[in-house]
């Protein structure tokens, strides 16, 4: 078991979450832009520019979320992993075993 002061994850590098953080705002301001979409004009079939283009977000939302979701997902394996792997010189580490041995 690990102590309270061993740290589960390495340092984090922004740029993940910069681009995760992008793609929920635009997941969530590009639908409260109402003036830029209250029109009738184009119609899809007989469904009005104002209905159908807020129907195209949902699934954009979701598209943009799942794309965050999988680039947070990854930077936390990759924050892991960095903390399980040992380091040269420490306890554990071929390297610092090699010398135990002679």
């Amino acid at each position: 078991m690990t102590s309270p002061d061993t740290p589960t994850r390495g340092p984090a590098r922004p740029g993940p979450y910069v681009i995760a953080g992008i793609l929920i705002a635009l997941a969530i301001i590009m639908p409260l832009l109402v003036p830029m979409y209250a029109r009738w004009d184009p119609t899809l079939g007989a469904i009005p520019f104002f209905y159908w283009y807020q129907l195209l977000w949902v699934f954009l939302a979701s598209g943009l979320l799942a794309i965050a979701y999988v680039i947070m997902r990854k930077e936390d394996r990759r924050r892991r992993a960095e903390v399980r792997r040992p380091a040269s010189g420490q306890p554990g580490h071929p390297q610092a075993r090699s010398g135990e041995d002679a």
